[in-house]
């Protein structure tokens, strides 16, 4: 699955309760998921650092969503010659 087929899917999933609680208590969940995966990486757990990176990258996506970003699209920016100035 490609990034923008994640993306799509999260939104299916949940995209309509995702809107209803709108961009500040979505961040607030993505903060905790973001929380969950430090704890992770500080364990030996390598199924619960994958668990929790899947966790983030879905609440990412759920931001993106509500917010109309493509997130694929976004990420162009890597992946381009000469798209980004100050890359390193």
């Amino acid at each position: 699955m490609d990034i923008r087929a994640f993306q799509q899917l999260i939104e299916q999933r949940y995209g309509a309760r995702d809107r209803d609680r709108g961009t500040p208590g979505t961040f607030m969940w993505f903060i905790e998921e973001v929380g969950e995966l430090a704890t992770a990486l500080h364990g030996d757990d390598q199924a619960n650092k994958e668990e929790e990176f899947a966790d983030v990258f879905a609440w990412m996506c759920t931001l993106a969503n509500i917010n109309g970003v493509d997130i694929e699209k976004a990420c162009e920016k890597y992946v381009e010659e000469g798209r980004v100035e100050g890359f390193k």
